[in-house]
């Protein structure tokens, strides 16, 4: 069932907290991320909401509201979103309709006001208690780029135009943004190499992603139907998959991503929901006419109506040298979730197709996302060729893998005519040097 427009979309809407009415701004008042934060008072970590550059104490301001809205407030006084979560998608939007109203020019509440904490003042949380994290493989684009570089004879796998492929990761080593990380080290096997050596990764990348936050469980034997797949979404953020390319390349047959992938991953502290994100609904990415029809299990018309996600994502590159200089970071990409060939509800589907049980706060990742052309391509691994052709930083500075104290940052953000730009704020990382 599709999430309906209402008046928390109103594009002519604003906010008594000026900042959030500034064009271009992540945080408008049609946006209204959930996160966790630690107010600058020193007081328990506790759930917030994003407007402008301010955080709002959702529990506190929930004493200004009446029926489910006030009772949903009631379970924000903790350091993760679970609470919140499990009280499921009714309670979401109505406590997403209270403050809306609250925190509005029209019908604002100023004693809210008491309760905003300034962003830069407050320490940012991992928003949610992950309990599980798949990380999905769904642009054809970065498949097919991927596969040149490791298969050049066979880029694609035959599997790829049916399956929705996947791989099971470790929440234990999800960091929230903002978190600097050692590089890691592992077994590398070059192509001269006669036998493998262990050491700190040589190739060293970023992954491009969207992050889902699961938000209403399922049983276990019980697989979702596509086309009530998205109603088990809480929201989204935006993910780093970092991947030591070298022990990928060596490890991954037969079994696929192990140690080159589960040492770090970087999620951006607000999570936009589902509900924010209506307005950017957009048809799911057009197969070619000579593709397999997705199995039935996994096609609905509603899906391919409005399965697509319209979420611009960028990438950003700030070396070391760059930062002591005061040198900008410096774009490396920039692609969109509509060319994902498989959308959320394919991915939910298929996840659960064979009885599999999702979790609430269980997290997915999309999987790089990258586009038909290299200024969309979602990794180094794309971007330079596995290294062989270097990017040129300012400074003269070059880059075929990410170097120690290279700090990499994502930004996103929704944007169309008729409706108001709505952000994820970012999701960044520096390398440490391996431990």
């Amino acid at each position: 069932m599709p999430i309906l427009l209402n008046e928390t979309h109103d594009p002519a809407r604003k906010s008594f907290v000026e900042s959030a009415n500034a064009p271009g701004g992540d945080f408008p008042i049609q946006n209204l991320p959930f996160g966790v934060y630690r107010p600058a008072s020193g007081s328990p970590a506790r759930v917030g909401v994003a407007i402008g550059d301010q955080i709002l104490d959702v529990a506190a301001a929930g004493a200004y509201f009446d029926g489910e809205a006030a009772e949903a407030a009631r379970t924000c006084p903790v350091p993760a979103l679970n609470h919140l979560i499990t009280l499921g998608p009714q309670a979401w939007s109505a406590l997403r309709l209270a403050l809306s109203r609250g925190l509005s020019t029209e019908h604002g509440d100023e004693r809210l006001r008491q309760h905003l904490t300034p962003m830069a003042q407050a320490e940012i949380r991992l928003p949610v208690a992950i309990g599980d994290f798949t990380d999905f493989f769904a642009s054809i684009f970065h498949a097919s780029n991927a596969g040149r570089m490791f298969r050049p004879d066979n880029p694609l796998m035959p599997n790829y135009k049916y399956v929705p492929v996947a791989y099971h990761s470790r929440s234990s080593s999800i960091r929230v943004s903002g978190t600097p990380f050692k590089r890691p080290r592992g077994q590398r096997k070059g192509p001269n190499d006669a036998a493998p050596s262990y050491g700190p990764s040589r190739n060293l990348d970023f992954e491009l992603e969207l992050g889902i936050y699961i938000g209403t469980p399922s049983e276990l034997g019980e697989p979702v139907p596509i086309g009530r797949a998205e109603e088990h979404v809480f929201g989204f953020c935006l993910l780093n998959d970092w991947s030591a390319r070298d022990v990928q390349a060596w490890e991954y047959q037969p079994l696929g991503p192990f140690l080159g992938k589960n040492f770090a991953t970087t999620v951006s502290p607000w999570v936009v929901t589902a509900e924010a994100l209506a307005p950017f609904r957009t048809k799911a990415f057009a197969r070619p006419a000579d593709d397999p029809a997705p199995l039935p299990h996994l096609d609905d018309a509603e899906d391919r109506t409005r399965g697509g996600l319209d979420i611009t994502l960028e990438a950003y590159i700030a070396s070391e040298t760059m930062r002591r200089t005061g040198t900008a970071p410096q774009r490396l990409t920039q692609t969109s979730c509509a060319l994902l060939y498989w959308t959320v509800a394919q991915m939910i589907a298929h996840h659960t197709s064979n009885g599999c049980n999702i979790c609430i706060g269980d997290l997915f990742g999309s999987g790089t996302v990258s586009g038909p052309e290299k200024s969309s391509w979602g990794s180094l691994l794309e971007l330079t060729a596995r290294g062989s052709d270097p990017l040129l930083l300012p400074g003269g500075e070059k880059r075929g893998f990410i170097e120690d104290g290279d700090e990499i940052i994502f930004r996103g953000y929704c944007e169309k005519p008729g409706a108001v730009r709505i952000g994820f704020g970012e999701c960044r990382a520096v390398v440490l040097p391996a431990g």
